[in-house]
């Protein structure tokens, strides 16, 4: 189980999406935050990809074979404990388990003792940049094109993506093969 801290950062600017729709006045900023948030979403799910680095907390098996954590790339893993069954989490120590980010951003984690049945819960950071600045060029102005479409199709259940989004984001597309 994956659980995740929202942030709540942009992985584009509302002056941005302002810009780019030609709109000057404040009114629809709660609409476009919005829209930019659900673009950012579909980009992550398109990607695989998480885009703005924050903090997660994974349960995996407690066995020793490694376990791949769900997030990526994975910035940092913080913290391992276990937990047992009734939920009661106990810090271990260092020697206790193991980890590893790999070249592609992957996170692992293995226990080194026997669990006694109890599972991991990872503490760790994943994403591609600290802030919408740090994010490749093409994947900020395909949420904002995104989000631009969305907002010009209010109302209208027809509307399609543009096809320059899939090809904006498709370079940085990172799928894994069951």
């Amino acid at each position: 189980m994956l659980a995740q801290d929202e942030s709540g950062a942009l992985a584009a600017s509302m002056a941005e999406l302002k810009a780019y729709l030609r709109i000057e006045r404040d009114e629809e900023d709660a609409v476009l935050a919005g829209l930019l948030r659900g673009a950012a979403t579909l980009c992550e799910q398109f990607v695989g990809q998480w885009l703005i680095v924050r903090a997660a907390q994974e349960t995996v098996a407690g066995a020793g074979a490694w376990q791949r954590l769900a997030a990526r790339p994975v910035v940092a893993i913080d913290g391992v404990e276990a937990v047992d069954a009734a939920g009661v989490a106990e810090l271990l120590p260092v020697d206790a388990y193991a980890v590893d980010i790999d070249a592609a951003g992957e996170g692992w984690v293995r226990a080194t003792r026997p669990m006694g049945g109890r599972l991991l819960a990872v503490d760790y950071r994943a994403g591609l940049a600290s802030d919408m600045n740090g994010l490749p060029e093409a994947l900020r102005h395909g949420i904002v094109r995104l989000a631009a479409e969305h907002f010009a199709a209010r109302g209208s259940e027809s509307a399609a993506p543009p096809a320059i989004v899939s090809a904006l984001w498709r370079p940085f597309r990172r799928m894994r093969l069951a």
